[in-house]
Formats: C-alpha cells, structure tokens, sequence
C-alpha cells in the first residue's frame, strides 16, 4: 500500500521522518517529499503549509505524485472538550469545517454539493486501539488559531460533539473526497481552549515537551494495515 502522511509544519514533519525506513527526499510541484518505508509499505510525509489553501493543494500534489492508496492528516490540534487532554490523540471519525456557510440552502459548515460532514476510513480506525489517551469523534476546521473559549463556544454552539479543532483536515478530506482517496486525519492535542489560563502558552511549551513516542502510535497503527 502507498500511504501519504501530511502535516502543516516543519515541527511536525521532523516528528514523523524519523518513523520512515530508508528516507530519500524529492522535489515536486514547489513541495518536498519524504519517501520511505514503514513496515511493508510505502510512505511519503509532506509538510504542505498551515491553513485550508495550503492543505488543498498539497493534497493535489501529493496524489498527483505518488497515486496514495490513503491519505493520513497528522499534527497538532487544540482539544475542544473537556474530555480531551493535551497528549491525547483524536482520530477523526468524521470532519467538518467550521468557518464555511454557503447561504440559507446549506447546512452552516457545509460547501454546496458537498456532505456537512467527511468520513474518516473506517476500516483503518476500526483497527486503532481503545486507549484512554485515544479519542474517536469529529474534528473541525477553520482558518483561525482558537485560543479563547469564547472561539470556542461558537464553534460547539453548531458542533456540541466536536473534539479538536485545526486548520487543515476538511480540506485535505475535501480534495480526497473529490479524488476518490480514502483519509484519515490523526492529531495530537498541542493545547486546550479554556482548560488553561495560557492557552498560546500551553501550545508553545508543546513543543518542547511533547515526546515523539506520541507519533509512533501512527507508526503502530500502519504496521497493522
């Protein structure tokens, strides 16, 4: 299987190379791309940009390229329920966006002639482990960094069920839909709206503390496909 890993940040694609066997670099459509293997299969981990229009067209490239079989969002989100923790992993059985309305005829988050709500592949999440760090429900996605719990509120006032909140998985799901690509988005929860009196604080020091044995439950999960 061929299985494409994308991510929005340089930060992020550095916790996931190194779960690649025999890495090798190439250029395409202004994007690099790291080839690899993990366990039998193909890998490729992109680093497409932050934000929908950046993810979107990543996401071309990327199945331009190299024909996936599957396509896997993973990062960093922010928790958007209190029954999610920083370090925990939200596997998105569904995504949406939260920041589209396309008039009266469309739900609120749907593009017209689109679903409200994109499917993650559920044969691959079936076979994700039931952990307590491990969360499975909706991810929403929005241009926008939430980091107040107001933000916040507007978003589950449309999305009581939400879990995370990102920038980039409905678009990937988007252009996967159209493409015919089975996805799967998988984030680590980075920070949490309201849970801290610091939230950019909380997202900051993240990064210094988050350890890479997180990702390797990625890496787990494709040994099983």
């Amino acid at each position: 299987m061929t299985i494409g890993i994308i991510a929005a940040m340089s930060k992020e694609v550095a916790l996931l190379r190194p779960l690649l066997s025999n890495p090798v670099e190439s250029e395409h459509d202004s994007f690099t791309f790291h080839c690899g293997t993990i366990g039998a299969h193909r890998v490729i981990v992109m680093q497409c940009g932050i934000a929908k229009v950046n993810a979107a067209i990543g996401t071309v490239a990327m199945i331009d390229n190299y024909r996936p079989n599957l396509i896997i969002n993973s990062g960093v989100a922010g928790g958007a329920d209190k029954s999610v923790r920083v370090m925990d992993i939200v596997v998105g059985a569904q995504v949406a966006y939260h920041d589209v309305y396309c008039g009266p005829e469309c739900e609120k988050g749907a593009v017209q002639g689109f679903p409200l709500y994109y499917q993650g592949a559920k044969s691959i999440i079936d076979r994700i482990e039931e952990r307590d760090d491990i969360k499975k429900g909706l991810i929403c996605t929005g241009d926008q960094f939430i980091d107040t719990i107001e933000q916040l509120e507007v978003i589950k006032n449309f999305f009581p069920q939400v879990l995370a909140v990102d920038m980039e998985s409905a678009a990937i799901a988007q252009v996967c839909e159209l493409r015919h690509v089975p996805f799967l988005s998988f984030r680590v929860i980075s920070d949490s709206p309201g849970a801290s009196p610091n939230n950019t604080a909380e997202y900051t020091n993240f990064w210094e503390t988050a350890p890479k044995h997180t990702f390797e439950v990625l890496r787990n999960l494709l040994l099983t496909l």
